[in-house]
């Protein structure tokens, strides 16, 4: 569960956001917060996984007031003005939204941020150590689909869509493989061949020029052989 806070002078923006949210059974609500001054206040006293800050606020701008958090969370920039957008990135802004901005491009950020997010290890009062799973949507045809990542085994290119086989079915999503490995990079996966990237947790063994991986046969690439000697060192 990925926990938020809304820093936007704009009532509507509040609504929008949330109402995007609230769509998404990963995100949990903390505040509003209707400029910089307040949101410091409520960062005080609370932690959260993730703002949704805007720019233009009074008494203090989104990224003076970013400029003052020693720790601060995940940023998913909304804002009217793209010129501030290489700044934004310069402060490890996970995503800029420029108003206004549909759902499907939100979704697109909160993926980032969800692919992003590295595993929290809790201990349970029995002294068991718990993985928090991560998870991911994908759109396919006019269904979002939620993904669990350490169930997806290998991504294969299909022209200018990419399949993303998972241990229990297979998506086909419109996207190019090079922007979905992009978006898997920080999670074990390796490109061994121009259509196909594999996730190393699931490989079951490595055979010639092939991978074998919960029954099916993936190829290694000439020019990606390299990649498969990094797991043997």
């Amino acid at each position: 569960m990925i926990t938020y806070i809304i820093i936007d002078d704009e009532y509507i923006a509040h609504d929008i956001i949330k109402g995007y949210c609230d769509m998404l059974p990963n995100l949990e609500f903390k505040g509003n917060c209707y400029d910089a001054i307040e949101a410091i206040g409520y960062l005080n006293k609370h932690e959260v996984d993730l703002i949704f800050l805007d720019l233009n606020m009074p008494k203090l701008k989104g990224f003076e007031f970013l400029r003052t958090l020693t720790s601060p969370p995940k940023v998913i920039v909304t804002t009217a003005y793209s010129e501030f957008a290489i700044e934004g990135y310069e402060l490890n802004v996970i995503d800029y939204l420029l108003k206004p901005f549909s759902f499907e491009r939100f979704l697109s950020a909160i993926n980032k941020a969800t692919a992003s997010n590295s595993k929290k290890i809790e201990k349970e009062n029995k002294g068991i150590i718990k993985l928090e799973e991560k998870y991911i949507f994908l759109k396919q045809n006019n269904s979002h689909i939620q993904v669990d990542l350490d169930s997806i085994l290998f991504i294969e290119a299909a022209g200018n869509y990419t399949k993303v086989v998972t241990l229990k079915d297979t998506i086909t999503i419109r996207e190019k493989i090079s922007d979905t490995i992009q978006l898997l990079s920080d999670n074990d996966f390796i490109q061994v061949h121009k259509s196909f990237a594999v996730a190393k947790k699931h490989i079951n063994s490595i055979e010639g020029n092939r991978i074998y991986i919960h029954g099916h046969v993936v190829p290694i690439g000439k020019l990606y052989k390299i990649n498969i000697n990094q797991l043997f060192k």
